[in-house]
């Protein structure tokens, strides 16, 4: 590796176009390899038993109290996220991760097209929660799950970001999977392009060589800006309110 300047990242070596085509395609069959496997986990998953959930646990959505089965809207899969929250906090305290993933989730048409809904299911109450989606300018359905997190959650914890799983049956609904952590990172097309880049997340926890940018740690968080989650201040610069009281 080389560096021209001390005050520079350092950079990779140069080479012909013959001596990069032929790396580049030797790591091609690992890419190449990767996919498959993960073509092979997910026939896995389409494999996996369900497990019964009540119908009728109660949400709240934009027209009042409703239910967990309307939240499918006649489709027979539903997507939530479980959006952490915390009640009571200005904009700016508000969950950078939630905020950084539920961000990248835009058109929905194409899940439509397959008989899939999804939906944001945030952890705390509808108004302030919804005030927020509104300053962030989302549009995906968008309902509280906070007086049925036990019933919805059993046996995980509440105040995580979760995708859940559903399918329905008629009147009958099921969970079908769950992730959480890094689990989520399926809603992102951010990171899975930085990760093609020379300097990827330029996070610590990544496998660098020495000299690569990793300042996205504990002192520069790699989701907040100044005190905000990064994607709140273009909206604050286009003149939104971001009062959830």
């Amino acid at each position: 590796m080389t560096n021209a300047k001390a005050d520079r990242p350092t950079v990779p070596d140069v080479v012909d176009r013959a001596a990069f085509e032929t790396q580049l395609q030797a790591l091609r069959i690992r890419e190449k390899a990767h996919t498959r496997q993960g073509d092979a986990i997910a026939a896995e998953r389409r494999r996996l038993p369900m497990v019964a959930i009540d119908g009728a646990t109660p949400l709240v959505g934009e027209d009042g109290p409703t239910t967990l089965l309307d939240a499918f809207e006649g489709r027979s899969m539903l997507i939530a996220y479980y959006f952490m929250w915390y009640p009571g906090k200005p904009a700016p305290k508000q969950c950078e991760g939630c905020t950084y993933f539920t961000t990248q989730v835009r058109e929905l048409s194409h899940l439509h097209s397959r008989d899939v809904t999804y939906a944001t299911f945030c952890q705390g109450p509808y108004a302030e929660s919804a005030r927020y989606r509104d300053f962030m300018g989302w549009d995906m359905p968008w309902y509280s799950a906070q007086d049925s997190l036990d019933t919805l959650l059993v046996g995980r914890r509440i105040g995580m970001m979760h995708i859940v799983c559903y399918l329905r049956r008629e009147t009958e609904v099921f969970e079908t999977y769950w992730t959480t952590m890094r689990g989520v990172e399926t809603m992102d097309n951010t990171y899975r392009l930085l990760d093609l880049t020379v300097y990827g997340r330029q996070e610590e926890f990544e496998d660098s060589p020495q000299g690569w940018p990793q300042e996205w740690g504990e002192d520069k968080h790699p989701m907040r800006i100044d005190g905000r989650p990064i994607s709140q201040w273009p909206r604050l610069k286009a003149g939104r309110s971001d009062r959830l009281a």
